[in-house]
């Protein structure tokens, strides 16, 4: 019996190790690899003609994002001034170091970077992506959708984008009003909209929200060219101003193209003050969620004090927009290796 035991452990170690060494090779054609090269020189000379100017900014950071939704890998540093051992963090956007930039009067900036989010892969996500960031200041989010659309016409040769407000969005399509209609008529929507889940009920209120949007909103918008959805509720702020006509509403934008969404973008936060107690009150979610606290990101906070310009920034997923530009089912596609064959 032993020895029959030992021969079934080897026979798998043996199909576990063959399963390996088939999957040495990209999951890319050279087409896919001249696409990527091709676009990165496109967005390149995209700012270069704009005079915005290319940054980078680490990886590996002291703080990370508290948002609920959002998971950072984490990682050891072993040689610390200190003498101890320092986690940090994988970013999940440039954003924080780029804000410092801009404290320190950098003027308009953009980065081509890898980030890093602790999700499943699948369709349209990576745990490790390409991502496109860019600040600039005197601009407002209405100006930035602008020149996102001219980004996407540019790549990708589509028509001028449509917008719509979320509360019309949702109007339109799921028959409510996001800024006024309670949790219970959230929940008793669901049925209605043919969302079918268990304990809908214990969802918060923009939980709902979300779950209605992406599976109702999303698919209805953005099919021929891309859509931008502005002003979304005050309470998905993330790091955006509140809209200083309707505090309902935050300067905050998002823009849908045939099924993927595409950016995400603010006009930013300047407030120091105000920007600690949201990220407290992350924290707080994730405490009630049994999610861990996550270290707030101190050098941010005072950079924000020494004063953050006037500005919009957006974050672009760039293996998305090349999905889009190929014709690409799925992002390992258009990946030369994914995180089943990193």
């Amino acid at each position: 019996m032993a020895a029959c035991l030992f021969n079934i452990t080897w026979l798998l170690s043996a199909v576990r190790q063959d399963f390996v060494c088939m999957n040495w090779q990209p999951t890319t054609d050279h087409s896919q690899r001249m696409a990527r090269a091709q676009l990165m020189r496109s967005i390149r000379e995209f700012f270069y003609q704009r005079d915005v100017l290319e940054v980078e900014t680490p990886l590996l950071s002291r703080g990370t994002v508290t948002d609920l939704h959002l998971s950072a890998f984490t990682c050891e540093f072993n040689f610390d001034d200190s003498g101890q051992s320092l986690p940090l963090y994988l970013q999940t956007s440039p954003e924080y170091a780029m804000k410092r930039l801009l404290c320190a009067q950098s003027g308009p900036i953009y980065q081509l970077c890898k980030a890093f989010r602790h999700e499943s892969a699948g369709r349209w996500h990576n745990p490790e992506f390409t991502m496109l960031e860019w600040y600039r200041p005197g601009f407002d989010h209405g100006r930035l959708m602008h020149e996102v659309d001219e980004l996407l016409q540019e790549t990708l040769h589509t028509a001028p984008a449509d917008r719509l407000a979320y509360q019309q969005a949702m109007q339109t399509y799921a028959g409510l009003d996001p800024l006024t209609a309670s949790h219970t008529a959230l929940v008793d929507k669901l049925p209605i909209l043919n969302i079918n889940i268990d304990n809908a009920s214990e969802l918060s209120y923009d939980s709902l929200l979300q779950l209605i949007f992406s599976t109702v909103v999303e698919p209805a918008i953005g099919q021929d060219k891309p859509c931008f959805i502005y002003s979304f509720p005050a309470s998905q702020a993330a790091l955006a101003r509140i809209n200083t006509t309707d505090p309902k509403v935050a300067d905050r934008f998002e823009v849908y193209f045939k099924g993927a969404e595409l950016a995400n973008g603010f006009f930013e936060l300047a407030s120091p003050h105000e920007q600690r107690e949201r990220f407290k009150q992350d924290n707080a979610l994730r405490s009630e969620a049994g999610y861990p606290q996550a270290p707030v990101d101190e050098h941010l906070l005072s950079a924000l004090e020494a004063g953050l310009p006037d500005c919009a920034g957006v974050a672009l997923g760039v293996d998305r927009l090349l999905m889009l530009k190929t014709g690409a089912s799925h992002i390992r596609q258009v990946l030369n290796f994914g995180i089943d064959r990193a």
